[in-house]
């Protein structure tokens, strides 16, 4: 029988991998052996999320496998804009109303004001109003000029008054963290297994991957980098090439797996918040690596917004990127 792991108060586990959420209990993750390693497995931010540990015994991979869908799941419910009780559906709610946030919403917001300064604009967090008019589902026609224009006035970093802690929103502006929350999520997932593998002084080596985003503590037991195969944007489903990850964070963007196609021409979903349209001419997909899935994610998303300029801003960066 396994044991059981009291997470905290919001989350108490149970046996059997479950988690008390809200008065209802579910199968929170899966956890089984692979070739000399665990895998735990979860979905949160409608990703699939896996957790590799090496060198851990079953208890110990129960544990952190748990103790990092709490995590995710914590993340999720409080930045998710789908929700109406967490501090985005404030925000969004807020209309030209000062609203003072908490330490770890600066640091997200402080983290997507130097996106947005960096890209010259384009990664810009009130810009996912936008998908009111491109969903990318089953979209046979564009939306009209008319309406993109309609909108336009209520995207704009720029337009937001932030001085941490302190941030308001003028009216009709959304608020959508989603650009940088799962990678946001990874690093903060790794902190704690981090954390927890010093606590119960092991050696163990773990990767972090959600839904692509990555990060890694340290090379394998056997001396080994892990290994991480890069999709095919071409052939969805098939891997186009493989990186070894000793330590750090990698981190894709693309437009392989969300677009339309419209009388023979094909609209990727990344938009450009200045004009309202998609963006045209940049590689279809970036993958980059750096110190942490934050950074990665950053750089990769930035660079794929600069277009046909995409590989000239990432020599700029000075990092380590491949383009497929």
């Amino acid at each position: 029988m396994k044991k059981a792991y009291s997470l905290n108060k919001d989350y108490p586990l149970n046996k059997g991998n479950t988690l008390q959420l809200g008065g209802t209990s579910k199968t929170a993750f899966t956890l089984k052996q692979q070739a000399g390693y665990w895998l735990g497995e979860f979905t949160v931010m409608a990703s699939p999320c896996q957790i590799l540990l090496d060198n851990a015994d079953e208890a110990l991979a129960d544990s952190l496998t748990a103790l990092a869908y709490a995590e995710a799941k914590r993340i999720e419910l409080k930045y998710s804009r789908f929700r109406d009780d967490n501090i985005v559906a404030r925000l969004n709610r807020s209309a030209d109303e000062t609203i003072t946030v908490d330490e770890e919403t600066t640091r997200l917001i402080n983290l997507a004001d130097l996106c947005f300064q960096l890209s010259g604009g384009l990664f810009d967090i009130s810009s996912g109003v936008l998908g009111k008019l491109w969903h990318f589902k089953q979209q046979t026609q564009l939306p009209s000029d008319a309406d993109i224009k309609a909108l336009l006035p209520n995207i704009g970093w720029q337009k937001a008054n932030w001085n941490a802690p302190l941030l308001s929103v003028p009216k009709g502006m959304k608020i959508d963290f989603g650009g940088i929350g799962k990678e946001y999520a990874v690093d903060k997932v790794a902190q704690l297994l981090e954390g927890e593998i010093q606590h119960n002084q092991t050696d163990s080596a773990f990767l972090v991957n959600f839904g692509g985003d990555i990060y890694a503590n340290k090379s394998r037991s056997n001396g080994l980098a892990w290994q991480v195969a890069v999709e095919d944007p071409q052939h969805l489903g098939e891997s186009k090439f493989m990186i070894s990850l000793a330590q750090g964070g990698l981190a894709s963007s693309g437009d392989s797996q969300r677009y339309i196609e419209v009388d023979g021409q094909r609209y990727g979903h990344i938009l450009n918040p200045k004009t309202g349209y998609p963006i045209t001419g940049g590689p279809a997909q970036i993958t980059v690596y750096a110190q942490n899935c934050v950074q990665a994610g950053m750089l990769a998303t930035i660079a794929l917004l600069q277009g046909e300029s995409a590989e000239d801003f990432l020599k700029a960066q000075d990092c380590r990127y491949w383009l497929s």
